[in-house]
């Protein structure tokens, strides 16, 4: 057992409060490590630390920042492996998964390596007679991140690199199921250079993040995670005059239509929904099948799923790995229980897996619910596990109904050989990210991730473009020197004529 604290000033810092957690291994279910819970005044200590660092990290010029984050991404690729193994060791994703979350999270310090270009203002000479104006894009401030459990590198990545680019310092409240990684990201930005104070790990439970969203010097907040603490993050935060991005659930629909190639939907549908045991906010937990293509379509998938490789993360063959906790493999199986009582007909039943060796893991086989309706709580709520839904549906105009009438509104796809229908349903669908023939839509660094409706709360999404525009704040100057053009009192609204 080996104890898991903050990081604030550049070094770690024991806990005062008592309080804490045990970290397990999910696919042993053993206890492997306890971490600390952060008092509001440790949270405070932090924020003072964070507080002092931003006047010289703000006047820092650009470049000088992006070269540090240069510097990190040489250190991540050099302990690219060993963070996978920790994040495979807390969370339980297979290996390779772990890898993947990685490389896609290093995509976002690319990105942010690249902000110095993006922080340029605008210029307008002679706006009046003598008057220029330009507008500039300053940092906040001190900025949180509290990110989930699912993502312990990839999602604060998306929050942090763009942050510190443009200015800001940095608060991370990781998720207490799988702390380690944002511990050993603090590290390697002090290897690369960064200043004390600048990034800082504070673990914690509700107190921690009660305390980040009540600090009155914290500028902005950032979430990733379910969408009922969403809400609470949001209005609690934006209630204390804080910018705040809050990215909430997900239902996300995966739509095959009648001409789609049904071994590339199949091989989708395997990655999509069970990938890392379907803890993604962009899995994929509903599959509408159009038009008869849904006998088809089952007939390959079913001894797909029940010929799933699953082990634990260590296991190379492994294709998915065991839930994160304990209390999150009751929730799951609880749902697949629930979908039985409603009525929708259990095709694979994945409840009774137990592995050799791992019998204490929290390992729970793929699960496929067929003859799913939309008053269905499994369809309706977002289960978080290996559970793939399958609603049929007879014709294109009511499988779009589906999507857009469901409340979460993060990601879908549609699969099918019809160019005409892709160009459709991205047109009329009403979700922040679609794919064609594409089931994971995740959108590149430059651009910018974020859903519709319950699935974010708050006006911009993360990193690219909008997480300039979050973690900045715009200036505009107007500027005349005194050169005698005008004199005197004004005391009409200024013309610039």
């Amino acid at each position: 057992m080996s104890d898991i604290q903050h990081y604030i000033g550049g070094k770690m810092v024991a806990g005062t409060s008592g309080r804490g957690g045990d970290v397990f291994n999910p696919a042993t279910g053993e206890k492997i490590r306890r971490v600390s819970f952060a008092t509001p005044a440790e949270l405070d200590s932090a924020v003072q630390a964070a507080a002092k660092a931003f006047p010289g990290w703000a006047a820092t010029p650009p470049l000088s920042r992006a070269r540090i984050l240069f510097k990190f991404l040489e250190l991540v690729a050099r302990e690219h492996d060993n963070i996978a193994r920790l994040v495979s060791e807390e969370h339980g994703k297979v290996f390779s998964d772990a890898q993947g979350e990685i490389t896609r999270g290093v995509e976002v310090v690319e990105f942010a390596c690249g902000i110095p270009h993006l922080m340029k203002g605008d210029f307008t000479e002679q706006v009046g007679r003598g008057i220029d104006s330009w507008s500039i894009r300053q940092p906040l401030g001190v900025c949180a991140g509290i990110t989930p459990f699912n993502f312990p590198v990839m999602v604060p990545m998306w929050m942090f690199p763009v942050a510190l680019a443009t200015g800001n310092t940095f608060i991370l409240k990781p998720s207490e199921r799988d702390p380690s990684a944002g511990i050993r990201i603090a590290e390697l930005l002090t290897e690369a250079g960064l200043p004390p104070g600048v990034f800082n790990v504070v673990n914690g439970d509700k107190e921690a993040v009660d305390a980040i969203l009540q600090h009155p010097q914290i500028a902005a907040v950032s979430f990733v995670g379910s969408t009922a603490i969403a809400e609470y993050i949001y209005t609690t935060a934006a209630a204390s005059g804080k910018r705040v991005q809050a990215l909430g659930g997900a239902k996300n629909h995966m739509v095959v239509m009648p001409d789609a190639d049904l071994d590339q939907a199949t091989d989708a549908l395997m990655g999509a929904a069970y990938g890392a045991a379907g803890e993604r906010c962009m899995a994929v937990s509903v599959a509408v099948a159009v038009g008869g293509v849904g006998d088809k379509l089952l007939d390959k998938l079913v001894p797909r799923v029940q010929a799933l490789k699953i082990g634990p993360g260590t296991d190379p063959e492994a294709e998915m790995g065991p839930l994160v906790t304990r209390q999150h493999y009751e929730k799951v199986r609880s749902y697949v229980d629930l979908g039985v009582k409603e009525g929708a007909k259990l095709v694979v039943d994945g409840r009774d897996l137990k592995l050799q060796g791992y019998e204490d893991g929290f390992f729970l086989g793929g699960c496929v619910f067929d003859e799913v309706k939309p008053e269905m709580r499994i369809y309706k709520e977002e289960i978080f596990g290996p559970v793939l839904a399958v609603v049929r549906a007879d014709t294109f105009d009511e499988a779009t109904k589906l999507v857009n009438d469901h409340e979460y509104g993060n990601g879908t796809a549609i699969f099918t050989r019809d160019g005409d229908a892709a160009r459709e349903f991205a047109s009329r669908v009403q979700i922040g990210m679609v794919g064609v023939n594409v089931p994971i839509p995740v959108p590149m660094a430059f651009h910018s991730f974020g859903g519709w409706k319950r699935s974010l709360f708050g006006d911009m999404s993360v990193y690219g473009m909008e997480g300039v525009r979050f973690y900045t704040r715009l200036k505009t100057i107007t500027s005349r020197w005194p050169t005698g053009i005008r004199a005197g009192a004004e005391f009409t609204m200024p013309t610039m004529r």
